[in-house]
């Protein structure tokens, strides 16, 4: 499946917009930790791109987010190592976060959400207006983006990337998709 087939997928399978971009942030920041990291810039875009396909299906069943995302993308035979991550990026499945590609993934999903709301603080509401240290204060305030849970973020050092590295990139690949995001 290219990436194309992958954005069609996505918009047959999640109604909600802001999941969309989500997914698309996610995407590009797990395709510049690829690029950071030596490995598949496609596979691990992808894993971006689809982890949450099944996330309005599963809203109210939280514990089988991610099996049907796996399932679909099984069915239409997408890499193993794929598939298991999207299972992976789910603690609630229980499914052991192995490769690279699953611990990326993991840390990937919630910096996104950090990304966007330290940008929509920012009196510019833009993530061309944020910058790593700013991040960094707002990541120390416990009551801000609470959804985005930090030690998920922090498992970012399984990868050999520290904290602040971690932000940057991201910040750095979201902010090359900013029109995408509307931001």
């Amino acid at each position: 499946m290219d990436r194309q087939e992958a954005l069609r997928l996505v918009n047959q399978e999640v109604k909600t917009r802001n999941l969309v971009k989500h997914m698309l942030a996610a995407e590009a920041v797990m395709r510049r930790l690829a690029r950071e990291l030596g490995q598949d810039e496609e596979l691990w875009g992808l894993a971006g791109l689809l982890h949450d396909l099944d996330y309005d299906k599963t809203v109210d069943q939280p514990e089988r987010h991610g099996l049907l995302g796996a399932q679909i993308l099984e069915e239409k035979g997408m890499p193993a190592e794929l598939v298991h991550a999207v299972k992976a990026h789910n603690e609630m499945i229980g499914v052991e976060r192995e490769t690279l590609l699953d611990k990326a993934l993991y840390a990937a999903d919630p910096v996104t959400g950090l990304l966007v709301a330290a940008a929509l603080i920012h009196p510019q509401k833009k993530l061309s207006a944020i910058d790593v240290p700013f991040v960094m204060n707002r990541f120390k305030e416990k009551n801000f983006a609470r959804g985005a849970d930090r030690g998920q973020i922090e498992s970012c050092r399984e990868l050999g990337l520290e904290l602040e590295r971690f932000i940057a990139l991201s910040l750095e690949a979201m902010q090359s998709i900013a029109a995408d995001l509307g931001l």
